[in-house]
């Protein structure tokens, strides 16, 4: 299928979170939800004010709330936690590893403001690091969703899913452009258009940049494969082949620092499968600053110009 660009509604992730919370909190009894200190940032205020005794406010302690949420999973409760996603990693990795990762835990450790698109407030709170932390914890699932009926969707799927999860969301209102019924499948991408010069490979905020970039390249006749890699791992490893067959070379597409992310996941399979050109579009290895998400986007090199950019390169190289 195709997209339209010329898109009207915008809406920004954490709010489909908030959104698939609260559906979720309605279908099982056993959810419970642990804020710290940024309830009205995650969009936690519906579950909050719908299911109170479920809700615990833990503040500005997120170690703690990685341990109470791992508690709560020892007694049979679905454990969703809510903090930014430099704090939902970074600051409690210790916890994660040890307290949920290494005993299995059914907890799900939703993070908001990822990647440089949490702007203005600067690199201390912007995370580039995070998918690579989570990917590489034993058991650790983790979602990347690219618009606000997608996080919804995966909040919902992640809610069936046994075990811990990592669910990666942003900040900014960014176009919604996938459907409202979607059925969201873990570890399976989501094939948006079929074509045989290059494959891009696209996961969260950078999914709608790469279709913008798919529109700007077929109006110079080059024919993509577009793929939404929602889930980084496990990785729909069958789809990218199957892509990558087809085309014979890549383009990955992430709001993350080029290493550890996306693109070198998709380089592992490449390596093990089917050799081929892989052009990165991620942020080079440096940490983020002040400035709105657009203007970050352009100076990181995370636009839809940047991937077309990236497309050519690899079709070059093949």
């Amino acid at each position: 299928m195709s997209i339209n660009t010329q898109i009207t509604e915008m809406k920004d992730t954490r709010s489909g979170f908030g959104a698939g919370l609260l559906e979720a909190g309605k279908k099982n009894k056993d959810v419970v939800a642990l804020c710290a200190d940024l309830t009205g940032s995650l969009k936690m205020d519906a579950f909050q004010k719908e299911f109170s005794q479920r809700f615990f406010q833990v503040g500005i302690a997120e170690a703690n709330m990685m341990g109470m949420a791992a508690g709560l999973a020892s007694g049979g409760k679905i454990p969703f936690t809510g903090t930014f996603a430099n704090f939902s990693t970074g600051r409690v990795y210790d916890q994660i590893r040890q307290s949920i990762a290494y005993s299995n835990k059914n907890v799900k450790i939703c993070a908001s403001h990822a990647g440089l698109t949490l702007g203005e407030d600067g690199a201390t709170h912007q995370i580039l690091e995070d998918i690579g932390l989570m990917k590489m914890l034993p058991g650790m699932t983790v979602i990347n969703p690219c618009d606000y009926n997608q996080t919804k969707a995966a909040t919902l799927a992640i809610l069936e899913h046994n075990g811990p999860v990592y669910l990666r969301f942003g900040r900014p209102k960014w176009p919604v452009f996938t459907p409202a019924d979607q059925k969201f499948e873990i570890g399976k991408a989501w094939h948006i258009q079929q074509g045989t010069d290059v494959s891009i490979f696209a996961t969260g905020h950078l999914v709608w940049e790469a279709v913008k970039a798919v529109e700007m390249l077929s109006a110079e006749g080059i024919s993509v494969d577009l793929i939404n890699i929602h889930t980084i791992k496990p990785l729909d490893e069958e789809a990218i082949i199957k892509s990558i067959s087809k085309t014979g070379c890549a383009v990955s597409a992430e709001e993350h620092n080029r290493i550890g992310g996306l693109g070198d996941s998709i380089a592992q399979v490449l390596s093990k499968n089917i050799p081929a050109p892989l052009e990165y579009v991620a942020v080079n290895d440096t940490f983020g600053e002040s400035g709105t998400p657009e203007e970050l986007l352009v100076k990181y090199g995370l636009t839809a110009k940047d991937i077309v950019a990236a497309a050519k390169k690899a079709i070059g190289r093949k």
